[in-house]
Protein backbone atom coordinates (compact mmCIF):
# COMPACT_ATOMS: atom_id res chain seq x y z
CA UNK A 1 0.00 0.00 0.00
CA UNK A 2 1.74 2.94 -1.17
CA UNK A 3 0.60 6.65 0.41
CA UNK A 4 -0.42 9.35 -1.91
CA UNK A 5 0.84 12.52 -1.65
CA UNK A 6 -1.37 15.72 -1.62
CA UNK A 7 -0.89 17.49 -4.76
CA UNK A 8 0.63 20.98 -4.27
CA UNK A 9 -1.67 24.07 -5.03
CA UNK A 10 -0.92 26.40 -7.52
CA UNK A 11 0.04 30.06 -6.45
CA UNK A 12 -2.26 32.68 -7.38
CA UNK A 13 -1.19 36.13 -7.93
CA UNK A 14 -4.33 37.91 -5.94
CA UNK A 15 -5.06 40.56 -8.74
CA UNK A 16 -4.28 38.14 -12.04
CA UNK A 17 -4.53 34.31 -10.85
CA UNK A 18 -2.28 31.68 -10.46
CA UNK A 19 0.98 32.36 -11.16
CA UNK A 20 3.49 30.32 -13.42
CA UNK A 21 6.64 28.73 -12.03
CA UNK A 22 8.51 30.89 -14.32
CA UNK A 23 7.15 33.80 -13.03
CA UNK A 24 8.54 33.20 -9.37
CA UNK A 25 11.04 35.66 -7.68
CA UNK A 26 14.82 35.18 -8.29
CA UNK A 27 17.05 33.72 -5.47
CA UNK A 28 18.51 37.24 -3.50
CA UNK A 29 22.02 37.64 -4.62
CA UNK A 30 24.82 38.03 -2.36
CA UNK A 31 26.18 41.56 -2.84
CA UNK A 32 28.98 43.14 -0.58
CA UNK A 33 28.68 46.84 0.75
CA UNK A 34 30.53 49.08 -1.26
CA UNK A 35 33.54 50.71 0.26
CA UNK A 36 31.64 53.88 1.59
CA UNK A 37 28.93 52.32 3.37
CA UNK A 38 29.60 53.03 7.00
CA UNK A 39 30.28 49.72 9.39
CA UNK A 40 30.50 49.39 13.39
CA UNK A 41 33.65 51.66 14.88
CA UNK A 42 35.44 51.21 18.00
CA UNK A 43 34.23 54.52 19.11
CA UNK A 44 30.49 55.71 19.66
CA UNK A 45 29.21 58.81 18.08
CA UNK A 46 29.92 61.01 21.59
CA UNK A 47 33.14 59.76 21.46
CA UNK A 48 33.52 61.16 18.21
CA UNK A 49 31.74 64.58 18.78
CA UNK A 50 34.23 64.64 21.65
CA UNK A 51 37.16 64.61 19.56
CA UNK A 52 36.27 66.89 16.61
CA UNK A 53 34.64 69.65 19.30
CA UNK A 54 38.49 69.24 21.18
CA UNK A 55 40.46 69.54 17.90
CA UNK A 56 38.05 72.22 16.48
CA UNK A 57 35.98 74.50 19.63
CA UNK A 58 34.21 77.12 17.06
CA UNK A 59 33.39 74.05 14.47
CA UNK A 60 29.39 74.53 13.81
CA UNK A 61 27.29 71.40 14.09
CA UNK A 62 26.40 70.86 11.01
CA UNK A 63 30.07 70.12 9.79
CA UNK A 64 30.58 67.76 13.07
CA UNK A 65 27.56 66.42 12.06
CA UNK A 66 28.91 65.37 8.02
CA UNK A 67 32.30 64.50 9.58
CA UNK A 68 30.66 62.06 11.94
CA UNK A 69 28.14 60.74 9.26
CA UNK A 70 25.10 61.99 11.67
CA UNK A 71 21.86 64.72 11.40
CA UNK A 72 22.62 67.80 12.91
CA UNK A 73 20.13 66.85 15.76
CA UNK A 74 21.78 63.72 16.25
CA UNK A 75 25.15 65.84 17.01
CA UNK A 76 22.67 68.51 19.13
CA UNK A 77 21.78 65.58 21.55
CA UNK A 78 25.01 64.36 22.28
CA UNK A 79 26.36 67.57 23.20
CA UNK A 80 23.64 68.21 25.39
CA UNK A 81 24.34 65.15 26.96
CA UNK A 82 28.01 65.93 27.11
CA UNK A 83 27.22 69.16 28.19
CA UNK A 84 24.89 67.91 31.17
CA UNK A 85 27.43 65.26 31.86
CA UNK A 86 29.93 67.73 32.66
CA UNK A 87 32.43 66.61 29.51
CA UNK A 88 32.31 70.06 28.18
CA UNK A 89 31.36 73.74 28.16
CA UNK A 90 29.39 76.04 26.12
CA UNK A 91 30.60 79.39 25.58
CA UNK A 92 28.71 82.01 22.76
CA UNK A 93 31.27 83.81 20.97
CA UNK A 94 29.54 86.45 19.11
CA UNK A 95 26.87 83.80 16.58
CA UNK A 96 29.01 80.93 17.44
CA UNK A 97 29.32 78.60 19.80
CA UNK A 98 32.65 77.07 21.25
CA UNK A 99 32.84 74.27 23.13
CA UNK A 100 35.95 73.59 25.84
CA UNK A 101 36.38 69.58 26.38
CA UNK A 102 37.02 69.22 29.97
CA UNK A 103 40.28 67.13 30.02
CA UNK A 104 40.22 65.85 33.43
CA UNK A 105 36.92 64.57 33.80
CA UNK A 106 36.89 60.48 33.94
CA UNK A 107 35.75 58.27 31.44
CA UNK A 108 32.03 57.11 31.83
CA UNK A 109 32.29 53.23 31.61
CA UNK A 110 34.09 51.41 34.52
CA UNK A 111 36.49 49.30 32.49
CA UNK A 112 37.98 52.85 31.21
CA UNK A 113 36.94 54.96 34.48
CA UNK A 114 40.89 54.82 35.42
CA UNK A 115 41.67 57.15 32.75
CA UNK A 116 40.86 60.35 31.84
CA UNK A 117 38.94 62.12 28.98
CA UNK A 118 42.24 64.13 27.91
CA UNK A 119 43.62 60.39 27.77
CA UNK A 120 41.71 59.19 25.16
CA UNK A 121 41.73 63.13 23.30
CA UNK A 122 45.70 62.34 23.23
CA UNK A 123 45.34 58.66 21.74
CA UNK A 124 43.43 59.50 19.00
CA UNK A 125 44.44 63.37 18.24
CA UNK A 126 47.97 62.39 19.06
Amino acid sequence: MTASVPAEKPKRNPRSGPVADSAKRPKPVAISPPENVRRWTFLTNHAHVLVLLHLQPGLVLRAVALQVGITERAVQRIIQELEEGGFIRREKVGRQNHYEVLVDRPLRHPIEAHRKIGDLLTLISG
